[in-house]
């Protein structure tokens, strides 16, 4: 049984297909049914942060454009064009509801640099103390294709983690994870899923949904992460009536997936670090002793000593993989040095670390 006075904090995404009608325009009574359901939540006096997906769906039913473009440019086109018309529709809703929120872009690009990432949470975090609902969007507008996240399932997972939240919620329009495609007979809807459960035995279904660029793959993937940093999260479909407030509160058991939270939560660090691959500058590899003490039970650091090799350009402070001589990525870290002073001290015993424990996070 799951109950809203456990949760202080939640973020809540919401996909293309759950916001959009068959003939691309907004579903407006959707929306303002989960601004209501959203709303009832803070009266409760849970913190709410609204992912929304849709800007791109929105603007494609607006505008037509004059020449074929390229699949960034028409994302670019009907983004900057959607943003406006879904934000303000948001706007209305929950100002229809006595309640004000505001608009928060972002790009993949944020995360990867630590004061972006705390000064992004520290904006979010001043909107939550000021109750305002913070309506977050890729700003598609500049984003590229090779720093676009993977869809907004992605970037509900970065907030939930950087936002320290106790659960994140992934309305879709399938009811949560089976164990083979929902359209096939004898499929079962998987109510439980315990943290760093193998995937064995659920077949996933990779199709893609038809306004957004996610699928129940990324979800799994994700919502496993963020539970394994100790994160609840429920994939459940966003059609279903009062959805979101049946799954919090308890009082019905509507059907979803719920991945249990692991009971040890990550630091802050190490989950900015656990969604930071993308962004790693460089590698170093690491010999067979310095593995088996960065595998073991005791907390350690990555020193010197145990490099063997360097590949790639960083300065300090940037972000680097961990594999060991078999390539094997063994993790992430936050590099002291930078790789020329690195190539110069490998294997020798300098006493300030490569890597600091506090810093460095382990697959």
């Amino acid at each position: 049984m799951v109950n809203s006075q456990s949760y202080k904090k939640i973020v809540v995404k919401v996909g293309s297909n759950v916001l959009t009608r068959e003939d691309g325009m907004l579903n407006v009574s959707r929306m303002a049914h989960i601004v209501e359901q959203i709303t009832q939540l803070r009266k409760e006096g849970v913190q709410v942060i609204l992912v929304t997906s849709g800007a791109v769906a929105a603007g494609r039913a607006e505008v037509e454009p004059q020449k074929k473009l390229d699949p960034v440019s028409s994302r670019q086109l009907w983004s900057a064009v959607g943003q406006v018309k879904l934000i303000n529709r948001y706007a209305d809703l929950f100002q229809a509801q006595g309640v004000i929120c505001a608009q928060v872009l972002t790009t993949k690009e944020n995360f990867g640099d630590r004061l972006h990432y705390l000064n992004m949470r520290n904006c979010m975090q001043t909107l939550l103390e000021n109750e305002v609902i913070p309506v977050v969007n890729e700003n598609d507008t500049i984003s590229v294709t090779e720093l676009m996240f993977t869809d907004n399932d992605e970037l509900s997972g970065l907030i939930a983690s950087m936002m320290d939240a106790e659960a994140l919620v992934i309305l879709s329009n399938v009811d949560g994870v089976y164990t083979s495609s929902p359209d096939q007979p004898g499929s079962e809807l998987i109510r439980t899923i315990h943290p760093n459960k193998s995937a064995d035995g659920i077949s996933i279904s990779i199709k893609k949904s038809n306004f957004g660029r996610g699928g129940m793959l990324t979800k799994y993937h994700i919502a496993a992460k963020l539970a394994g940093q100790g994160i609840s999260v429920f994939i459940a479909n966003g059609f279903r009536e009062r959805i979101l407030t049946d799954i919090l509160h308890g009082t019905h058991q509507p059907a979803f997936t719920h991945f249990l939270p692991a009971i040890k939560k990550s630091s802050g660090v190490r989950k900015w670090l656990s969604h930071s691959d993308d962004f790693a500058r460089g590698e170093v590899v690491i010999n067979e002793g310095a593995r088996l003490a960065l595998l073991s039970d005791m907390a350690v650091s990555l020193l010197m000593i145990g490099i063997t090799s360097v590949i790639g350009y960083f300065k300090e402070g940037d972000i680097v993989r961990i594999k060991d001589q078999e390539g094997v990525l063994l993790g992430l870290g936050k590099a002291s040095f930078s790789s020329d002073e690195t190539q110069e001290e490998k294997g020798g015993k300098k006493t300030k670390p490569f890597i600091h424990y506090d810093y460095l996070y382990l697959l």
